[in-house]
């Protein structure tokens, strides 16, 4: 999938292929694992090596590794290696915006059903 998303080009009421579906679903399937996110936040004020971005997510060497490669296989992140450091960065350029609409829509559910739980007068 190119760093572009597909469907910026479709026409809304267009029905996505099966194979566009997959691919779709795949894509939102790297972004649904919770220490893939933290890296991405911690990315968003820009580069980091490997190191600086275990302190940042308290996740283990190990473990941020496995994610950075899985998000690296997805053309969400690139990297960089400088000697022994290895330094990563977001290629995609629609992640940001697309965090922005999920938190967005995520706080008006929250206000909206907090909404619902606060005391009338």
């Amino acid at each position: 999938m190119s760093s572009r998303c597909f469907l910026q080009r479709m026409p809304k009421h267009r029905p996505l292929s099966e194979n566009a579906l997959q691919l779709v679903a795949q894509r939102f399937a790297v972004l649904a694992e919770p220490m893939r996110l933290r890296l991405i936040q911690a990315l968003f004020v820009g580069e980091k090596n490997v190191s600086e971005l275990v302190a940042v997510t308290a996740g283990t060497q190990a473990n941020v590794s496995r994610h950075l490669q899985t998000l690296t296989a997805a053309h969400i992140l690139a990297r960089r290696k400088v000697g022994l450091q290895v330094y990563y960065r977001i290629s995609d350029p629609t992640i940001p915006r697309l965090c922005e609409v999920v938190c967005g829509a995520i706080e008006k559910q929250l206000t909206r059903q907090a909404g619902h739980f606060s005391v009338k007068k």
